[in-house]
């Protein structure tokens, strides 16, 4: 069984696709950036746009029915691999305990020059 979850963004029909597909008991979660709407959240702070991307993260495992503890994989992509450390604490936050398998590259761009980072993450419920 295929469930597709929505966050409601326009650019969701746009482009074609879903905030998170659950199929049986994996869930992968797109590439999720800190906006809300139009606006750019923690413009200038990799740590401020880390936190709200996993809070985002966050409701669509919640609304397939998993939690962040069910996360095996994280993968981070940011504009500036010299933010690691403040990304790295966001990350450890979330998932201290849990400590899923982590890739953080840099890229060159995302789709606004403000975004500094963009995170996508599988999930498995047990």
């Amino acid at each position: 069984m295929r469930k597709n979850i929505s966050s409601g963004a326009k650019w969701e029909d746009i482009v074609g696709y879903s905030r998170a597909v659950r199929i049986g008991n994996f869930i992968e979660v797109a590439g999720t950036t800190a906006t809300d709407g139009n606006k750019v959240i923690g413009e200038n702070d990799a740590y401020a746009q880390t936190v709200f991307i996993f809070n985002k993260i966050k409701t669509a495992l919640e609304a397939a029915d998993a939690s962040m503890s069910d996360v095996i994989r994280t993968r981070m992509f940011v504009t500036d691999i010299s933010q690691w450390e403040a990304i790295g604490k966001a990350h450890g936050e979330f998932f201290k305990t849990i400590k899923p398998a982590a890739t953080m590259v840099e890229v060159s761009r995302l789709i606004d020059d403000r975004l500094l980072i963009e995170i996508e993450v599988s999930a498995v419920i047990e």
